[in-house]
């Protein structure tokens, strides 16, 4: 099964560290989030990988071809668009990279490689955020459905505290609690080929609020709730929030040896 990996934004609120470098290149413990991505699905035997790269996507290909490639028996071919490493310390990636344009929003980046997924079930995620989603049971939840597309829903991670306020003095700052928290997007879809029907090649509508809105609307979108963690890197905070993770020795996404 093909899984896609749309890693062709620019990173915009990260700025301090996409300047220099396409967001999927961030490192986190000294190793691009793209890669903890990677050893992710790996881990759950998928090992064919879709690159949509965009902004700085040399940088990726470069990272992949020059660097884990040049310890490891490797293929490449149509103009070092296709990558296969074979008996690597990482794992037998198979990765495409297919340009889908600098400037490109996703619902175009997805029409682009449908060239590439019209024929099975595949899976799509985003190149900012890592978990430790179960893959196998993600995917036996899409089969039991039977519709066109599954999405994870997820909490977002508590980023601020409410105030108690009584008149003007402060009385106290506490978590939001569970029960007032509203489940997002966390991607980590599994989609059919169908979903291209949803997609015109003139869309300008950004992914959510165009084909998978229509998607909804249609009754052919499912949620598949995950509890556990889940953590996006949209902003210089949120990378340390991941590097502290990492740092302490056991970082919740690692679930690979």
């Amino acid at each position: 099964m093909n899984v896609v990996i749309l890693a062709g934004g620019v990173g915009t609120r990260l700025v301090e560290e996409t300047e220099i470098k396409p967001k999927p290149m961030v490192e986190i413990g000294g190793k691009p989030i793209l890669w903890h991505i990677l050893k992710h699905y790996s881990h759950y035997g998928y090992q064919n990988f879709i690159i949509a790269l965009g902004y700085k996507g040399e940088h990726i290909k470069k990272y992949f071809i020059d660097g884990i490639a040049s310890n490891a028996d490797h293929t490449i071919t149509s103009k070092t668009d296709y990558v296969k490493n074979k008996n690597s310390a990482d794992e037998e990636w198979n990765l495409q990279f297919i340009d889908t344009g600098i400037d490109s929003i996703k619902t175009t980046r997805i029409k682009k490689l449908q060239p590439y997924l019209s024929k099975e079930t595949f899976m799509m995620t985003w190149c900012d955020g890592v978990s430790d989603i179960n893959l196998d049971k993600l995917l036996a939840f899409h089969r039991s459905h039977g519709k066109l597309a599954t999405l994870t829903a997820v909490y977002p991670p508590k980023r601020f505290g409410h105030l108690i306020i009584h008149g003007n003095q402060i009385t106290d700052i506490q978590q939001l609690p569970e029960t007032n928290r509203y489940r997002i997007d966390g991607a980590y879809f599994v989609l059919e080929p169908g979903i291209f029907d949803y997609v015109s090649d003139d869309c300008n509508i950004e992914w959510e609020n165009g084909p998978l809105r229509n998607l909804a609307k249609d009754r052919q979108l499912m949620a598949y709730k995950h509890d556990k963690f889940w953590q996006c890197m949209d902003t210089l905070k949120d990378k340390i929030v991941l590097e502290n993770y990492w740092n302490s020795g056991n970082p919740p996404w690692k679930i690979w040896e």
